[in-house]
């Protein structure tokens, strides 16, 4: 269930592992795409709850730092604090999972193998996906093509 939280709270993986318990890790594009046509964070989850059900939706540490980019990239002054205030907003409702050394290790492999036949996997979204799976969470995105890319991956479509 998405709930607040601390932008800090960083729950362990017994914690996210639950039997009764399911998460996923929300791409960058699902929120920059609610953003962009002007939908509150509270519309966003309400649409994720209405079509995905009520898990713990989750960022990847990669996908916040995808967010923090667009907010300097911003072409105006109104349009930089409009999506400042949304992810601020978002990263209390939100669990932000760091990007680990065992998702390190997993991202390598996948690269590897990926390349080795090649598939080039975007870096970002090899990343966000590494992270995904190394959690054992699907992917909610509107993004298909470069995570379809990632073997294993499940891919939950906004």
């Amino acid at each position: 269930m998405i709930s607040k939280r601390s932008s800090t709270a960083i729950p362990s993986r017994s914690e996210t592992h639950g039997a009764d318990r399911m998460g996923l890790i929300l791409d960058s594009s699902v929120v920059i795409a609610a953003e962009r046509r002007g939908d509150t964070v509270e519309k966003l989850i309400e649409q994720i709850i209405a079509q995905i059900g009520d898990q713990d939706a989750a960022l990847s540490s990669v996908g916040l730092t995808e967010l923090v980019h667009g907010i300097y990239r911003a072409q105006t002054a109104a349009m930089r604090i409009r999506r400042q205030s949304f992810i601020e907003e978002l990263l209390l409702d939100l669990v932000v999972y760091p990007y680990t050394k065992a998702t390190a290790l997993l991202a390598g492999r996948i690269d590897g193998e990926q390349q080795a036949q090649g598939v080039t996997i975007p870096f970002g979204d090899l990343l966000v996906g590494a992270t995904a799976l190394e959690l054992g969470f699907p992917i909610l995105t509107v993004n298909l093509r470069h995570f379809r890319l990632i073997p294993g991956l499940k891919i939950l479509q906004l």
